[in-house]
Formats: C-alpha cells, sequence, structure tokens
C-alpha cells in the first residue's frame, strides 16, 4: 500500500520499495477517519467500487470487480461507522447480513462512544424484503428499516414483528433522502456509511446529502451495460469534491473526496 496523496514527510515510494507494505487495520482507520463532529452535526459518506470503464457491477453483483484490499477498506469503513445506509435491491443482491463486531475495532469503537457494531438501515419504499433473514431476526444491533409515512401497513407490521425498527423518513410512499439522514442522525447516528446501490446514492447526489465519497477505482475492464455508482435524475450544477487521500496497491486506486 504507497500513500499517493496527500504526501506528508516524503515522496511515495516505488513499487517494491520496502515503504510499499500492507497496512495495518489501524493504519486504515487512521486514514479513514471521519472529520470531528459538532452538537448537531452528521456525516454522510458513500463507499463504492468502479472499473477504469465505469462499470459499478459486473453480473449484478459488486464482487467481481473488487479485491482482498478492498475489502480490508470495505470492513475498515463499516467498523468506523455508526450506522450502513443501503437500499432494498442491494440487500436482495448482495444477500446482505447484519454487521459483526470485531475485537481489532473494540477499543477504537468504545473510545468513540459507539456500540460494538454500527446498526444496518435499508432504504426501501414497498418494504419487499425477506424479514426472515438474519439481517432482521438476529442482528447485534436491531437493523433499522426506512420508508414513508404512506408504506403499506402491513408490511410495517411485518418489519416490526422481525425485530427491525421502522424510521419514517418521508411524508408518501418514498423516502426523501436529506429526511433520512436527519432522522437516523437524530437516533445518535452521526457518522453516516452508505454503501450503495447506485440508486440510492445517486438520490443522496440529487439531494445534496452525500459529504464524502470513497471510491475504489478498479484496474479492470467490462464493457456491457453494468451501472454507474450513482444514477438516477441528474444534478443542475454538478457536485465539486477536493480530494482527502488517494492509496494505491496492486493496481486498485483507493480514493476519499470531501465536500468542499
Amino acid at each position: 500500500m504507497r500513500r499517493l496523496f496527500p504526501v506528508t514527510d516524503q515522496t511515495p515510494a516505488p513499487p517494491g520499495d520496502p515503504a510499499d507494505r500492507a497496512w495495518s487495520l489501524d493504519e486504515l482507520a487512521e486514514a479513514y477517519a471521519y472529520p470531528s463532529l459538532g452538537a448537531g452535526e452528521h456525516w454522510l459518506r458513500a463507499n463504492m467500487v468502479s472499473t477504469l470503464d465505469g462499470a459499478a457491477q459486473h453480473d449484478g453483483r459488486s464482487q467481481p470487480i473488487s479485491g482482498e484490499t478492498d475489502m480490508r477498506i470495505f470492513g475498515t469503513l463499516r467498523a468506523l461507522a455508526d450506522v450502513v445506509v443501503v437500499g432494498a435491491e442491494t440487500v436482495r443482491q448482495e444477500g446482505y447480513r447484519p454487521a459483526r463486531a470485531r475485537d481489532a475495532f473494540a477499543a477504537r469503537r468504545e473510545a468513540a462512544g459507539q456500540g460494538p457494531a454500527p446498526a444496518i438501515a435499508v432504504v426501501t419504499a414497498s418494504l419487499d424484503l425477506d424479514f426472515s433473514l438474519p439481517l432482521f431476526t438476529s442482528p447485534l444491533v436491531a437493523t433499522l428499516v426506512v420508508t414513508g409515512a404512506a408504506a403499506p401497513a402491513d408490511r410495517v407490521a411485518e418489519a416490526v414483528r422481525a425485530g427491525a425498527e421502522v424510521v419514517v423518513a418521508g411524508d408518501g410512499a418514498g423516502v426523501d433522502p436529506a429526511r433520512a439522514v436527519r432522522e437516523l442522525a437524530g437516533r445518535g447516528l452521526r457518522r453516516q456509511l452508505t454503501e450503495g446501490g447506485p440508486r440510492l446514492l445517486g438520490q443522496f447526489v440529487a439531494a445534496d446529502a452525500l459529504d464524502e465519497l470513497c471510491l475504489t477505482i478498479s484496474p479492470m475492464l467490462t464493457a456491457g451495460d453494468a451501472q454507474r455508482i450513482s444514477g438516477g435524475p441528474a444534478v443542475a450544477v454538478p457536485h465539486r469534491l477536493a480530494p482527502a487521500c488517494v492509496l494505491e496497491e496492486a493496481g486498485f486506486l483507493f480514493t476519499s473526496y470531501r465536500r468542499i
């Protein structure tokens, strides 16, 4: 692993240099630490992976374009978050399971006033979910279902019976992305991480609710018609972010961009 940006005390090591080594989880946690948050503040970051030609998935899943270090960073970002926000389609396609407690991050989470693992918050208008899955029946922290006030009452009742906490973040059937962020923050879940999918990320971008994008650029080409990392309505004026960190390993670039 090499840090390409920001350069601190020396020029980045070339490939093969002794400094080009695997980073510890503590080093990754420091590189991806959330900014300090004042009273009432919250921070929403996204974690996504894309091929060189812009594909966010291959055969409908992100795993084939990922890699070992990408998964270590994926786990680190989860371990730093209060809540992981994900769309219902991604839950169905990726086979989401509850977040687990990790000994390597236990002291760091305790010092930050966090529980042993982040909650999972599933954003869904229809609640078309399998509530018999472990994500709902046996999480370490109760899973949240974020939906609108007009969501199907029978599905809401089923979610509650399964042990989920229902969060209303919209006046109709759908979810207001900015309101979802505020509702979660109001429950003390201020360090937020979204793992997509592309439609949900597009909604956060359109609502100007995203503070940071952690994007892994995979050294692969897929062609085809796979989704981009975000989709949905275009913004009137493109949002400009500033680079915060760029790491490299085995041809993968691990980038972080924050709102200006």
